[in-house]
């Protein structure tokens, strides 16, 4: 019987270590992802979001209770697509967008609780 090894020309790499710098790769060459800058008094917040090549009429700004949704409509140039919580709800009313130079900010006012207790009278 012959027996000759054989030369791997590509060293192993346990799966695990494979889809960590899979991983660091689509991070670091990917499109960067950045946070909004979210600023807040005591009526509202203010979201700021880089969205570069998108118009007024390629976004969709929806509010539901404390979220807020961001997205581009089918027909524009750029896809864009994000969601925020707010601890507390949103006053729709209060609140409006303003796009500047490829910055979206939404100033978004903070719904006021109201107390729906009522009082019983002792008989």
């Amino acid at each position: 019987m012959f027996f000759a090894p054989t030369i791997r020309t590509t060293r192993f790499v346990p799966r695990s270590q494979d889809r960590a710098f899979e991983r660091f790769v689509n991070d670091a060459f990917a499109a960067p992802r950045r946070s909004p800058l979210v600023e807040q008094d005591d009526t509202s917040w203010t979201l700021s979001l880089d969205v570069p090549g998108l118009s007024r009429d390629d976004l969709a700004i929806s509010i539901e209770g404390a979220v807020v949704r961001i997205d581009s409509k089918a027909e524009a140039k750029r896809q864009f697509k994000a969601a925020y919580e707010l601890p507390q709800d949103i006053d729709v009313t209060a609140s409006d967008a303003k796009l500047e130079n490829g910055v979206l900010t939404l100033k978004l006012g903070k719904l006021v609780p109201v107390n729906r207790a009522s009082q019983l009278q002792i008989n």
